[in-house]
């Protein structure tokens, strides 16, 4: 390389530093952590109302097991550290939901939108 190439790539760097990577949305980690929350709620309920869950986790996001509304709120705590804003009970539908994917499709787009807010992004 030569030495005006140089001379030229410092000055830019100087002038117009690059801007710093925001991070997205950590949708991996929050849909890993209230997956985690719902399939205990899910068991728990399952279980109270005697309703045998399938085996395989895939089977089980499918599963018609009602989910508490208040329920899922109290899940909402585990994805709060990882998004860092205090989600409010308003996120959950009210009379809860009929399966955990049904939470899980439900309950995403909304978190990402009070994170979206909170950091001052447009989707």
């Amino acid at each position: 390389m030569s030495d005006v190439v140089k001379s030229r790539e410092a000055l830019m760097a100087t002038i117009a530093p690059p801007l710093p990577a925001t991070a997205g949305f950590p949708k991996a980690d929050v849909v890993e952590a209230l997956l985690d929350e719902l399939l205990e709620v899910a068991r728990v309920e399952a279980q109270l109302r005697g309703i045998a869950l399938p085996k395989d986790k895939a089977s089980v996001l499918n599963a018609p097991v009602p989910l508490d509304s208040l329920s899922i709120v109290d899940t909402l705590c585990a994805v709060e550290p990882i998004v860092g804003v205090e989600l409010r009970d308003n996120i959950v539908r009210t009379g809860g939901y009929d399966s955990i994917q049904q939470a899980l499709d439900h309950l995403i787009p909304r978190i990402e939108k009070v994170w979206l807010k909170k950091k001052g992004a447009k989707p």
